[in-house]
């Protein structure tokens, strides 16, 4: 039978199964020290526990449930992991080098049910959920690369961008961000990470109410709901007159800063027009939107997709800054490794098959 992954739990419920396996509070503490400072891989590392301790969560738990199949590194340093998972399915991650720091996006879901029709991630419906203990590891096996190269890197930044749609798996993302978050842990601030949902409008008031202070990315990539529905069929579920109300209350509630996340598809919506009912449709809440323009990686098997020219770009992002939206065009990493999310993956699963 599969052991269940120790990076699953929280510093508080590995206290408490320890404390109900008949162990003191305090090893809790020390084991965490172990994994997330130290960064052992095997529970025999943990030199300052007993054998009793060490031989429970050797019985109970594994450390390493994430297998790396592919790593590849990109000119500007980025790095892609493919790792494959204990049941055999396949997931990335993904480490890039920003000006502010070391950012990794995670994978929550192995595939994804979303199905926006110019993503590489959703060309695989979502066989499941990742536990929240892969989710985590991923981190881990990032920070284990950093550690390899013996420079004294470490991630800083985190954003749930990965394969899947984060709020689909609500209940593995919470625990993963309060584990990560952790002072005891690996320490990354709440403002230092960022979670991305394609507009699950019910568990955008949940995340609300939750108080995390984490960061809000909503995929947005169309400003009317025709064009909105025609390349995302999670708008028939949530349009704009559900999605929006849900943002309103997130801004209220928080007070944070929200990013708009914006795919430009050459001739698709990326027009002036478009431009200027998303400044529109923002206009109430400028003062805390912020967009996000993305230029398109092409996937081969969404050809009917291309990348805005140069020109239509400027033209976008000239129109927002002129009707007061705050906006940047994103700085694009790996391009010549399988940058699309889902790419190397789903390049992958062609070949095994």
């Amino acid at each position: 039978m599969t052991k269940q992954s120790i990076y699953g739990l929280t510093i508080d419920q590995l206290t408490e199964w320890l404390l109900e396996h008949g162990q003191k509070k305090f090893r809790a503490t020390q084991v965490w020290e172990w994994l997330y400072q130290k960064r052992v891989t095997s529970f025999s590392e943990m030199t300052n526990i007993n054998k009793d301790c060490l031989q429970l969560l050797e019985e109970h738990f594994d450390i390493e449930t994430l297998n790396i199949q592919i790593k590849q590194e990109s000119k500007d340093g980025t790095v892609k992991l493919l790792s494959q998972l204990q049941d055999g399915n396949l997931i990335e991650t993904v480490l890039m080098r920003q000006k502010y720091g070391l950012s990794v996006c995670v994978t929550t879901q192995v595939g994804c049910n979303i199905g926006c029709s110019f993503c590489a991630s959703g060309i695989l419906r979502k066989n499941r959920d990742l536990v929240s203990g892969e989710i985590v590891e991923q981190i881990m096996k990032v920070q284990q690369h950093l550690d390899e190269a013996g420079n004294g890197e470490r991630v800083s930044h985190i954003v749930v961008m990965g394969i899947g749609e984060p709020f689909d798996n609500f209940d593995n993302l919470v625990n993963f961000l309060k584990i990560v978050n952790n002072p005891k842990g690996l320490a990354i601030g709440a403002r230092h990470i960022t979670v991305s949902t394609s507009g699950l409008a019910p568990k955008i008031y949940e995340f609300a109410d939750l108080d995390l202070q984490v960061n809000l990315a909503i995929s947005l990539h169309a400003p009317n709901n025709e064009l909105r529905t025609q390349i995302m069929k999670i708008n028939r579920a949530y349009p704009l007159e559900k999605l929006m109300p849900a943002i309103d209350y997130y801004l209220e509630k928080t007070n944070r800063r929200i990013t708009f996340e914006y795919i430009l598809l050459n001739d698709v919506n990326d027009h002036k027009e478009e431009a200027l009912q998303l400044a529109k449709l923002l206009k109430d809440k400028r003062h805390l939107a912020y967009v996000n323009l993305i230029p398109y990686n092409p996937v081969s098997e969404h050809i009917q997709y291309k990348r805005s020219t140069k020109e239509s770009i400027l033209t976008f992002y000239d129109t927002l800054k002129k009707n007061g939206i705050n906006c940047v065009v994103r700085q694009e990493h790996g391009t010549d490794i399988d940058a699309a999310c889902g790419q190397l993956r789903s390049k992958q699963l062609k070949k095994a098959n």
